[in-house]
C-alpha cells in the first residue's frame, strides 16, 4: 500500500480506538446536538460562500493577470470554484480530482495546461504560506491568554516546518528547467509502468516523454516570469487570507450553534492540522480521517471531548451538505455542456 493508504487505515484504526473508550462522550455529543440554535447555524452559509468565492479567487486573479478569461464573468468564475470544492469533497482521492477537473475545465476556456496547473500550485502554496502568518498570531495569542502548552507549541512548530518544506521542495523542482526535465522523464517512466501493470501489459506507452515535458516547459515558464514580477502575487495572496480566515469562522459558527465558545486560535490550529493531514486521505474529502484528528486535537487543547466531538460534527455535515447543495448541479451542467470529464 502507498503513504497515503497507509495515513488513511492507521487514523481509521485510531479513530475506532477513540469511539470506543469514548463513547459515554460521544452519547453525551449526541444529546448536544438536540440544542443546536438553527437560526446561528445559518450564518454558515453567507460564510461557505465566501470561503468558496476566495478560494476561486486565488486561482482566477493570477490567471485573470496573465490575460487568461478576460471574457469569464464573476458569476462563471463563482461557479467553477463551487465544482471545485464539490469535486475535492465527493471524490475519494485527496484533492487530486480537484486538480485534474480544474485543469480540464480551464482548458475549455483557454487556459494552457501549465498555466492552469501553476495557478493552482499557487493556490495551495498561498493557502499555505499565509496560513503560517495567522499561524504565528494564534500561538503568540495563546501565549498572551496563557493558553498555550506543549503539545500546541510541537504541532505548531510541525506545521510549520512541512508548509514550508513543502513550498520549498515545489520551488526547487519548478525553479530548473533540468530538473525538471530529468523528473519528467521519471514521471513518464513510472506512469507508463503502472498503467502497463494494471492493464497486463496491453498498453505500453500511453504517456509520451514529448507531452510531459511541453508540460513542464510551460510550468517553468511562467515560474520564471511570476520571479521577474512577485507583484503578481498580491492579489492571490490576500484572497488566501481571506480563505483561511472564513474557514475557520465556520468552525466558529458550529461552535456558537451549540452555546459553546472555543478559542478561535485553537480553532486555527485544529484546522489547519487536520486539512493538512487529510490531504494523505484517499476518502472522499479526508472525510473521517478530518475528523478524528480535529477532535483529537481540540480534545488534547482542553476543550471538552463531546463538545470537540458534536462541534466538529455540526461544521463538517453543514459544509459537505452545503457543498453538494451549492456544487453538485453546476458540475452535472459542466458535464453536459464538455462531454465526459476527465476523473
Amino acid at each position: 500500500m502507498s503513504f497515503r493508504s497507509w495515513v488513511t487505515v492507521i487514523t481509521f484504526i485510531l479513530l475506532g480506538l477513540v469511539v470506543y473508550f469514548a463513547w459515554p462522550q460521544i452519547s453525551h455529543a449526541w444529546s448536544l446536538l438536540g440544542q443546536i440554535n438553527l437560526l446561528l447555524l445559518m450564518l454558515v452559509i453567507p460564510v461557505q460562500l465566501v470561503s468558496y468565492y476566495a478560494i476561486g479567487g486565488m486561482i482566477f486573479s493570477y490567471l485573470r493577470s496573465k490575460g487568461n478569461l478576460k471574457t469569464t464573468t464573476r458569476w462563471e468564475m463563482t461557479r467553477m470554484a463551487l465544482e471545485l470544492n464539490f469535486v475535492n469533497h465527493i471524490m475519494p482521492s485527496g484533492g487530486a480530482a480537484g486538480f485534474s477537473y480544474l485543469g480540464w475545465v480551464l482548458g475549455r476556456h483557454g487556459v494552457r495546461p501549465g498555466r492552469a496547473t501553476m495557478a493552482q500550485i499557487i493556490r495551495f502554496a498561498l493557502a499555505f504560506l499565509s496560513f503560517i502568518g495567522i499561524l504565528i498570531i494564534a500561538v503568540i495569542a495563546l501565549a498572551l491568554d496563557h493558553q498555550i502548552d506543549r503539545i500546541i507549541i510541537a504541532v505548531s512548530f510541525a506545521l510549520t516546518l512541512v508548509v514550508i518544506g513543502g513550498t520549498v521542495f515545489t520551488i526547487h523542482i519548478v525553479g530548473s528547467k533540468q530538473r525538471l526535465v530529468v523528473f519528467s522523464g521519471w514521471l513518464t517512466k513510472k506512469t507508463n509502468t503502472f498503467i502497463s501493470a494494471v492493464t497486463r501489459g496491453k498498453k505500453q506507452q500511453t504517456v509520451k516523454l514529448e507531452i510531459i515535458e511541453n508540460f513542464f516547459a510551460e510550468l517553468h515558464q511562467d515560474y520564471i516570469e511570476i520571479r521577474h514580477d512577485k507583484k503578481i502575487l498580491i492579489r492571490p495572496l490576500i484572497w488566501a487570507l481571506l480563505a483561511n480566515l472564513a474557514d475557520v469562522t465556520l468552525l466558529i459558527v458550529s461552535f456558537l450553534a451549540l452555546g459553546v465558545w472555543v478559542n478561535p486560535a485553537i480553532l486555527f490550529i485544529a484546522f489547519g492540522i487536520s486539512s493538512l493531514v487529510s490531504i494523505m486521505a484517499v476518502t472522499p474529502g479526508g472525510t473521517g480521517v478530518y475528523e478524528a484528528i480535529m477532535i483529537a486535537f481540540l480534545a488534547s487543547a482542553g476543550v471538552p471531548a463531546e463538545i470537540a466531538i458534536a462541534g466538529t460534527l455540526v461544521a463538517r455535515v453543514t459544509l459537505l451538505v452545503g457543498t453538494v447543495a451549492f456544487g453538485y448541479v453546476f458540475y452535472q451542467l459542466t458535464i453536459l455542456k464538455y462531454g465526459k470529464n476527465p476523473i
